[in-house]
């Protein structure tokens, strides 16, 4: 039976220095959510909360309904994966996996029974009589999460642990951690700053800032109704475009068009559109923005526009498929007004 969590006005304070503001969060049992945020937002530190690795300064971690505040890390069924694999270089792979459950005096049969399940699990069999220095930084990460997974635990955190690895390695290990979670159906929470780690392995993301959580939902609900600005901004690969705007009734003013809204904006706004909703084509969409093109990049299955408007404002474009688009020349940019996003002068999403 898988876990839930509950944070309920959570807080962290180091002295006066409030890191935390009362975070209010509910995790399923068997989710698999993902902290996302910048550097400094609080993300890994909310997570060594849960641990029971940093005191919780105020409010109330539950984890199945009990209250967990003052209970030692070690009984709260938690196992964590770090960014560093941190495994003993003179112990083989076997007795890297093995040495916790040794310590806590499990029976040897037990110990080789996990130790060959988890081994079967990440298909890590072959390695467990290499050392640490005869494996690659991908096969380190495996052992490494093969040390959670002996344990048993009701819960796994992850603190940036592909953070290490080359992009290549990364996607790849990206895949095995998602297999991993639908095998084991146990709780995860995945703390990182990379957004596209994040859409590709959530049921829930949580988008932090300064200690305050943003927004948390499904990865698709916060890429198409971010809340604010910032979640807007944060998620989506390129970054969603901004451009200065004025609400006009149903309609919202660029300094080239005037885009039909279907719903009310008045004063300042910012239009938000994501690079991959816009096209060049006239008729398939309405018209919002002339553009310069700066620079081109043609990637094979996808061609990359960086562009300037009239007005000075930079604007990405992203186009399926190998498309020429000359630099230095003008454009007109068009999109469909129901995929467009309208926020008000205090960056909140005007639905």
């Amino acid at each position: 039976m898988a876990t839930s969590i509950q944070l309920r006005q959570l807080k962290k304070a180091y002295g006066d220095v409030q890191v935390i503001h009362g975070v209010d969060l509910t995790i399923e049992p068997g989710d698999f959510t993902v902290f996302v945020g910048p550097s400094g937002c609080g993300k890994s530190t909310l997570l060594r909360m849960i641990a029971g690795l940093e005191p919780i300064t105020g409010g109330d971690l539950l984890i199945d309904g009990q209250r967990m505040n003052e209970v030692p890390a070690a009984k709260r069924g938690i196992a964590m994966v770090f960014q560093s694999y941190a495994l003993y270089p003179h112990m083989s792979v076997y007795q890297n996996l093995a040495f916790g459950l040794e310590t806590a005096k499990m029976p040897k049969a037990e110990i080789e029974k996990r130790v060959q399940r988890a081994a079967e699990i990440l298909k890590i069999e072959p390695l467990l009589k290499r050392k640490p220095k005869q494996l690659s930084g991908g096969q380190r990460q495996r052992v490494a999460i093969g040390r959670a997974i002996v344990r048993e635990p009701k819960i796994f955190l992850f603190d940036e642990p592909l953070s290490n690895l080359d992009a290549e390695l990364r996607v790849a290990m990206r895949v095995e951690i998602a297999k991993l979670h639908n095998d084991l159906g146990n709780t995860m929470i995945y703390v990182t700053h990379d957004q596209v780690e994040a859409m590709t392995m959530a049921d829930k993301i949580v988008v932090l800032r300064a200690g305050v959580i943003e927004q948390a939902g499904a990865p698709l609900d916060l890429y198409n109704n971010p809340r604010n600005l910032f979640v807007a901004g944060f998620i989506g690969s390129p970054k969603m475009n901004f451009l200065t705007a004025t609400g006009e009734g149903d309609t919202v003013r660029t300094a080239n068009a005037a885009l039909p809204l279907g719903r009310s904006a008045t004063g300042a706004a910012t239009l938000g559109i994501r690079p991959e909703h816009i096209t060049l084509v006239e008729g398939t969409g309405a018209k919002f923005a002339d553009l310069r093109v700066d620079l081109v990049e043609n990637l094979g299955g996808q061609t990359v526009v960086y562009a300037t408007t009239t007005d000075g404002q930079p604007l990405t474009v992203v186009l399926e498929g190998q498309r020429q688009v000359d630099i230095g020349s003008t454009v007109a940019a068009y999109v469909d007004p129901a995929k467009a996003q309208v926020f008000n002068a205090e960056g909140l999403a005007i639905r």
